[in-house]
C-alpha cells in the first residue's frame, strides 16, 4: 500500500542553501518553481549550478553527487569530485582539486592546492600550493601557509602553520604557532588544555619534532631545534638544541622465558 505524504510549501524551504527567490534572481528562471515538489526544484537548481560552474572553467566529476550552497566563488581549472560539500561562504581558488567527500565550510582554499578525500575544513584559511588530507580536520581559525602539508588523521585548531611545514600523520596541533619548514612527527600532541585554560605552543622555524612527542603548553621550541621521539616536553627548548625527555631503555635478559616457565608450573 502506497502512503501519500503532504508536500511542504517550497517557498518555506531552502534549496541548496538559498530561497526560491534567490535562484530565480540569479539564473533568471521563468518556470514557476513554486509548483514543483522540493526534489524536483532541486534538480532544476543543480542543473543551473552545473552549467554556471562549467561556464567558469570548473570541472565537475559527478553531476549527480555534489552539494554546493548558493554560488560560492570557484576558480578556473578547479575540480569538484563526488560527495563534495561546499557552503556559500567559502572561496576556492584556481586549479584546486577537491577529492571525494571533502567538507568545506566558511573557508578559503588557495590556488593549486589539493584537498584529499574525507577532509573537513571549517572557518580556516588554506594558502596556495598546499596539500591537505586524506582525513584531515582543520577548524576554528586555522591558517595553513603556502606549500605546507597536513596529512592523514591530523587535527588542527586555532593554529598558524608555517610555509613549507609538514604534519603528515596522526597528530593534534591546537592553539599553536608553527614556523616555516617545521616537521611534526607522527603522533605528536600539543597538550593545550589544563582543565581551565587553553595554552599556546610555539614551534619556531626549522625545528624537528620527533614522533610520539607530547608538548605540554605553554611551551616554546626555538629555531632549528630537535625534539627526540617519545619525549614529553614541559620546558622551553633553546635554539639549535636537542631535547630528550624519556626514560632510558632497560633490558632484562631471560625475563620472558622465566615468565613462561612460571605460567606453566
Amino acid at each position: 500500500m502506497k502512503k501519500n505524504f503532504p508536500e511542504p510549501d517550497v517557498n518555506d524551504l531552502l534549496i541548496r542553501g538559498e530561497s526560491i527567490d534567490y535562484w530565480r534572481t540569479q539564473f533568471g528562471i521563468t518556470d514557476d518553481l513554486t509548483q514543483g515538489a522540493p526534489f524536483e526544484v532541486e534538480k532544476i537548481v543543480v542543473e543551473y549550478q552545473s552549467r554556471y560552474y562549467l561556464s567558469k572553467g570548473v570541472i565537475i566529476r559527478d553531476f549527480s553527487n555534489f552539494y554546493i550552497e548558493g554560488l560560492p566563488e570557484i576558480g578556473k581549472g578547479s575540480v569538484i569530485s563526488s560527495g563534495v560539500f561546499l557552503d556559500s561562504r567559502s572561496k576556492i581558488g584556481n586549479s584546486v582539486e577537491l577529492f571525494p567527500n571533502c567538507y568545506i565550510e566558511n573557508s578559503e582554499i588557495g590556488d593549486s592546492s589539493v584537498i584529499l578525500p574525507g577532509s573537513v575544513i571549517r572557518d580556516s584559511m588554506v594558502r596556495n600550493g598546499t596539500q591537505i588530507g586524506p582525513y584531515s580536520h582543520l577548524r576554528s581559525g586555522v591558517t595553513i601557509e603556502e606549500g605546507a602539508k597536513v596529512g592523514n588523521f591530523v587535527e588542527m585548531k586555532k593554529s598558524h602553520f608555517g610555509k613549507g611545514s609538514k604534519a603528515m600523520h596522526l597528530s593534534y596541533v591546537g592553539d599553536a604557532t608553527v614556523g616555516e619548514n617545521v616537521n611534526i612527527g607522527a603522533g605528536t600532541i600539543t597538550c593545550n588544555y589544563d582543565g581551565k585554560n587553553k595554552n599556546p605552543t610555539v614551534i619556531k622555524d626549522g625545528s624537528f619534532i620527533g614522533s610520539g612527542t607530547e608538548l605540554i603548553a605553554p611551551v616554546t621550541i626555538e629555531k632549528n631545534s630537535y625534539v627526540a621521539a617519545g619525549s614529553t616536553i614541559n620546558e622551553n627548548v633553546p635554539a639549535d638544541s636537542l631535547a630528550v625527555a624519556r626514560q632510558r631503555q632497560r633490558i632484562i635478559k631471560g625475563w620472558s622465558k622465566r615468565k613462561r616457565q612460571k605460567q606453566s608450573d
